[in-house]
Formats: structure tokens, C-alpha cells, sequence
């Protein structure tokens, strides 16, 4: 869950460890020609970092997506495999999301404000998956959400 949370905080920690890069480059190969010590000593340097970005990714995940993605050998492949799979499911979390928030009811035997506090938080997550919604279009839904009881506040709050 919250896939495109966790690959920002991701990008960070390995941007402040000067790693992110190896989820986007190819391995260096040294050539049969380049026997120089100097070229041997960045391709060693280069398959360290590499080695650690994708075990930093890899420490990251749980122990059952560990088993999973254990066999990939790059940390570009892992982060691509990572990417093709999991935006995937996001997607189909915002369709969660707005369902969510369209069949959303308020009901009299619960305190209001906490329910609106429901509402909000739906608001937020769709909010942070990028979506857009106006303003108006929100309080007019909150407002068509409120409970039974509160229909006269319900008519007033619309006509005002």
C-alpha cells in the first residue's frame, strides 16, 4: 500500500546517500582492451554502489516481497519491476479512493465531527494521488453526506 509514498521516501534516502542514480543506469562493463588499473578501480567502485543501492531497496521491502524480488541481479531492474508492479495497484487505488468517497454515508448514531473527519481523511488520500477536486464540489458532497437528522441544516446550508 501507498506504493508511491514509500518509492519518494526511497528516493530520497538514496539520493542522500548519493545512490539514486543506480536506479537509472546501466552497469558499467569494463572491455577486454581496458586493463588499466585506474578504468578496473571505477568499474569496482561503480559495482560497490550499485551493490548497495539495490540492498538498501531491498532492506526496504517486506520479507515476502523480499522472496519475490530477491532474484533480480540490478538495482535498475528492481526498481523498474518495483515501478511496472506496484503503480499498477495505485491506480487501482484511486479508483478505491473515489468509490470510497462517493459511497460514503453519514448516519445519526455516530458523532458527526468524526465522521466528517472520515470524509476529510478520504479527501486527503485522494488529494494525494494527485486527483483534483473543486472546492465547492467538496462541501456540496459533504453537505449531501450529512445524516438523516440533520436534514433541515442539510436544506439551509444549500439554499445559503
Amino acid at each position: 500500500m501507498h506504493f508511491k509514498r514509500w518509492q519518494q521516501k526511497m528516493l530520497f534516502n538514496l539520493t542522500s546517500l548519493n545512490l539514486a542514480r543506480f536506479l537509472t543506469e546501466d552497469a558499467l562493463i569494463l572491455k577486454e582492451d581496458e586493463h588499466n588499473v585506474q578504468v578496473i578501480s571505477v568499474v569496482d567502485a561503480w559495482k560497490h554502489s550499485e551493490f548497495l543501492c539495490q540492498n538498501y531497496v531491498m532492506n526496504c521491502l517486506t520479507d515476502s516481497l523480499y522472496s519475490v524480488y530477491d532474484s533480480k541481479k540490478m538495482a535498475k531492474e528492481l526498481w523498474e519491476s518495483l515501478d511496472r508492479k506496484y503503480k499498477t495497484k495505485d491506480a487501482g487505488s484511486k479508483k478505491f479512493m473515489v468509490g470510497q468517497f462517493l459511497d460514503y454515508k453519514m448516519v445519526d448514531l455516530r458523532v458527526v465531527i468524526n465522521q466528517v473527519q472520515e470524509i476529510q481523511l478520504i479527501l486527503h488520500e485522494i488529494h494525494y494521488e494527485g486527483m483534483v477536486l473543486s472546492e465547492t464540489f467538496q462541501v456540496a458532497a459533504i453537505i449531501e453526506k450529512l445524516p438523516p437528522a440533520w436534514k433541515d441544516f442539510n436544506n439551509y446550508l444549500k439554499h445559503k
